[in-house]
């Protein structure tokens, strides 16, 4: 099978750009339909998992046992399902796309999508800390290439399908079909090319229509207003984003070591791994079922300030760890969501802190939240542009477009100084190694 075309080559009037477009379009509606069917069983999964918790805890030890049990035997069943029938289903799914793109990978076999979605929904339903982006950004690139195939496009112009299916997935999953193209362009192609540009903005307009017909118009996040910041406080927001650089370096490499500690179990016992994961994850639900999962509704609570500096430090510990190991047990599911719960309590701390230490400094710890969200995807992932509008379509929070610009200016350049590689460059020569 070919390979080696790149995915903005020219293929002539044999692939007219009208009607690449139109394809794109059919494209964005079918991501859409994946994604939003994906989401829509996601949260059916945890309304399942909440009844279950709520009949364990009437039945004490024995209940407990149950529901680590169920935890366990689904994440289980999902690394399994994908060992044995899909590998490239595994984890985010955007290392793999990234791979195909470049020619370093053929595209995976048709069955990766009904993989992707049964295992994302059990493995992100059981409580393993991941996102929802990951499976619907590879579930829209993968369809796209097939449907591009089944079109008889070009292969050139099949890769340019699967990267704007790629972009419809992102705009799906967080209702952010700008922050979607923008993502095709800066992290997948990482170059602007007309086909792919015209392609991606279609598929990712298509995919907003279709979506909001099943997930609804509004924004993920809901907060008031933002005000305008002040400008003395500039300099706290690169401060912030100093503190994001240097939390996405340490992100990074805790992601990377617990791989290659995952990898060394799997060597003696493939299931191992996600069978202690998914028992630790039970057991943590057992105790608070709120700090499991991808991490929406944590994010919404920092968001709108529904918390206390006693409690934000440890849950915070607790996800950061916990989000490594999870993305570990080698199920399907993405690592956006998880980032964005730690960006929004790591500035809303930071703010706090400020704010306790120095009354007189006028700080909303909110806003630094917001900001923190943005701030701490560019460290870890080294996507700034997708980063920002990202965050603003998902809060709308456009008065705080400048501090954002500060924060990711500080957060790309220390991990960049430090030589610490962007996560997904690291995953994907993982993949390929």
């Amino acid at each position: 099978m070919q390979t080696q075309a790149p995915a903005g080559a020219d293929s002539g009037e044999e692939g007219g750009l009208l009607a690449l477009a139109g394809v794109a379009v059919l494209v964005g509606g079918v991501a859409a339909l994946l994604g939003s069917g994906f989401i829509r069983s996601l949260e059916q999964a945890t309304r399942w998992k909440d009844t279950l918790t709520a009949w364990a805890h009437g039945r004490s030890g024995a209940g407990c046992l149950v529901l680590v049990a169920v935890c366990a035997g689904a994440t289980v069943f999902a690394a399994r399902w994908v060992r044995l029938y899909s590998k490239f289903a595994s984890g985010s799914g955007i290392p793999q796309v990234e791979a195909v793109l470049s020619g370093d990978l053929p595209p995976a076999r048709r069955g990766l999508i009904l993989v992707k979605f049964v295992g994302g929904t059990l493995a992100i339903g059981a409580g393993l800390v991941l996102g929802r982006e990951g499976p619907c950004v590879q579930m829209g690139a993968d369809a796209a290439f097939w449907i591009g195939r089944f079109l008889r496009r070009t292969w050139a112009d099949s890769l340019v399908l699967m990267a704007a299916g790629a972009g419809a997935g992102l705009a799906t999953a967080f209702n952010a079909p700008i922050a979607g193209a923008v993502f095709v362009l800066e992290e997948l192609m990482r170059r602007f090319d007309t086909r792919v540009t015209i392609a991606t903005f279609a598929a990712s307009a298509s995919a907003i229509a279709v979506s909001r017909l099943f997930l609804g118009q509004g924004p993920i996040f809901h907060i008031a207003a933002p005000a305008y910041p002040a400008f003395g406080s500039l300099p706290l927001y690169l401060g912030l984003g100093i503190l994001a650089g240097a939390l996405g370096i340490a992100y990074n490499r805790l992601l990377l070591k617990t791989l290659a500690w995952a990898d060394r179990l799997r060597a003696r016992n493939a299931m191992i791994f996600p069978t202690g994961i998914g028992a630790l994850v039970g057991a943590i639900a057992w105790f608070r079922p709120d700090l499991v999962g991808g991490g929406d509704a944590i994010t919404q609570s920092v968001l709108v300030g529904v918390v206390t500096l006693s409690a934000v430090p440890a849950v915070f510990l607790l996800r950061f760890a916990l989000g490594p190991l999870s993305y570990a047990a080698q199920t399907p599911g993405g690592l956006f969501a998880p980032m964005l719960v730690l960006g929004a309590q790591s500035g809303w701390l930071y703010a706090t802190v400020w704010q306790h230490c120095f009354p007189a400094i006028d700080v909303d710890p909110k806003s630094f939240a917001v900001v923190g969200m943005a701030a701490l995807l560019t460290a870890i992932v080294r996507a700034p542009l997708t980063g920002i509008i990202l965050i603003i379509e998902m809060t709308n929070s456009f008065a705080l477009l400048l501090p954002m610009l500060g924060a990711c200016f500080a957060a790309m350049l220390l991990p960049t100084l430090f030589g610490n590689e962007p996560i997904y460059d690291s995953l994907k020569a993982r993949l390929l190694g």
